[in-house]
Order: C-alpha cells, then structure tokens, then sequence
C-alpha cells in the first residue's frame, strides 16, 4: 500500500515537470516508429533526421522566445531565405566566404530587431508586424535573385551544412551547441527570469521594474539572428541561395514550441521542451515516410498531434486554476 501512494506520489511530481508531456510524446512516437519500420534505428537514418530537425529547431529558438512572451514571429521562414539568398549572392560575387557569413547573418538580426523596434516601442501587435515582414522579406529575397537560385558556392561554405566537427554533423553540433546557450541564459540569467516574468504579465513586470520594452525588442531581435542562421546552413546544405526555401518553415517553428509545452498565451514554457517538440516532429515526418504514408496525410495527422498538445496544455492550466 504504501508503495502504491510513493509510487502515485511520484508520478504526481514528475507530471507536473514542464517537460514531462513533450518528454512522454516524444518517446511514444520514438518506439511506435521503431515498432513499424525496421529502417527507423539505423545510424544513416537517426544522423539524417538529426540534421533535418536542426534547420526547424534553430528557428523554434526564436519562435520559443517570441511564443514565451505571449507573442509571435511568422516571418523567420521569409528572413531565413533572405539571409541564406544574401549570403550566397555576396560569394557567388566574389566576397570572402566568412564576411558573406557575417553580412547574411547582421541581416537577419537587423530584420528581427526592426520588428522588435515596432512590436516593443511602436506598440504594435506581433502577429501583424511578423505577418509583414514575411511578405516584405520574401519579397526582398525574390527581386534580389530574380526567382532564380544562386549557386557557384566557395566548396569550404559546404562544411556548416555538411560537415562534421568531432564526429558529430555540423548542423547538429550547431544545434545542440545553440541549445545549450538558450537553456543557460533562460534558466539562469536576469534576462531569461525577465522574458518569462513579461510573458506571464507584462504590466506587473513593467510596473516591478523591469524593462519590458528592452526585453520585448531583443525578443524579436534574438528570434531574427536564429533564423538567419538556420538559412545560412539550409544554403550551405543545398550550396545554393534559395528565394523560396523557408515557406511553412514558421508553423513547424510554432508547432515544435508548443508541442514542447509552451503556452500560446505566454511566461510558460521550456527550451529543452522546444527541442523535444522539434524532434518529435522530425521522427515523426521521417518514420511515416518510411512506412509510405501519403504526404497529405502526414499534415493531418501533425495537425491532429498539436491539437492534443494544445488540448492536453488547456486541461492542464484548467486543473491549476
């Protein structure tokens, strides 16, 4: 009996963990994959959905940013192709492959801080300021290529979409790497206490004095620096400035976040959470193209998953109130 109760006891407790759903719905699909396709835990494989999940899980930093303080970001998928078509313009100019780096990535982030500038001290709403930016961006990236790709890359730019660094493929080594600098300043830096105390209420926060509007502008602006580097290493992997990548890039960034937990609503969510979210989607998208899934049919079944986080995320705040 009494281990009955430790035993409810516990699971009570670890329930109650931000990451113990994403974590939960992460391993189902893990093993229900497993079970269904004998290609599934193969190295070759598990190394190509690492690297496919590094590209939305880049972004759904930013996006996990945006979504915390109760906001949003639509376009990181039209700035990751504006960032990625500039960088690859400037080499196959003629620039030095490092300054093109530095010049597409300063894009992204000045584009993120513009609309950090209207959301925090123009006072306008983040779903419309992102929602312009998208078109604006994409249609920057357009004119700027023609509605042509850009190739004829520096060779040595293939390493960050293609490369290993200590055994481990690039891209995913970027993507842990930027993990574990998120986690670090959410969890135990004044600014990352600040953008969960603004997103659970930011007149009180406001009102205690912090400054809201500073964490609101480097909000946007940290959301645009990670999508300009999920595009430099998309076009580093195609080694080719493409006008067109990143399209729907922004709803897998916002699914991946809330199927790590977050609340649409603000100040509740987690970064380890996010890339749990990320990788459950990349399993997810990769074992049902194993076993032939029609790709129409996946987007149902994605849309039917986030429901139930949502739903389940719904129930969850309904039972603390």
């Amino acid at each position: 009996m009494a281990k009955e109760v430790l035993n409810d006891s516990l699971l009570k407790k670890m329930s109650k963990n931000q990451i113990f759903y994403p974590l939960l719905g992460f391993l189902a699909v893990f093993i229900f994959m497993f079970i269904v396709s004998d290609n599934f835990l193969t190295v070759n494989n598990l190394t190509n959905v690492g690297r496919q999940v590094s590209i939305n899980a880049i972004i759904a930093i930013g996006m996990t940013f945006a979504i915390l303080h109760g906001g949003i970001d639509l376009g990181v998928g039209s700035v990751m192709a504006l960032s990625g078509t500039l960088t690859a313009g400037l080499m196959a100019g003629g620039m030095a492959m490092f300054p093109a780096i530095l010049i597409g990535l300063f894009l992204g982030t000045f584009l993120g801080a513009l609309n950090g500038l209207m959301i925090a001290y123009g006072k306008m709403p983040p779903f419309i300021v992102t929602l312009a930016m998208m078109g604006i961006a994409r249609g920057f990236a357009l004119i700027y290529t023609g509605g042509y790709p850009i190739s004829g890359l520096d060779k040595a730019f293939g390493f960050f979409g293609r490369g290993t660094i200590v055994g481990i493929e690039t891209p995913i080594f970027i993507m842990l790497f930027a993990y574990l600098i998120t986690w670090v300043v959410l969890t135990y830096t004044p600014f990352g206490r600040h953008v969960y105390a603004t997103g659970g209420n930011e007149e009180a926060s406001r009102l205690s004095g912090i400054k809201t509007n500073r964490i609101l502008f480097l909000i946007y602006t940290i959301s645009g620096f990670t999508s300009a580097l999920a595009g430099l290493i998309l076009t580093s992997r195609l080694m080719s400035g493409q006008p067109n990548a990143g399209v729907g890039f922004e709803l897998d960034a916002i699914a991946a976040v809330v199927l790590g937990g977050a609340a649409m609503s603000g100040g509740k969510g987690t970064i380890i959470g996010t890339l749990l979210g990320a990788l459950l989607l990349g399993i997810l998208n990769n074992g049902l193209n194993l076993v032939g899934v029609n790709p129409y049919v996946q987007k149902v079944i994605q849309g039917v998953i986030i429901l139930i986080a949502i739903y389940i995320g719904t129930e969850k705040k309904k039972a603390r109130s």
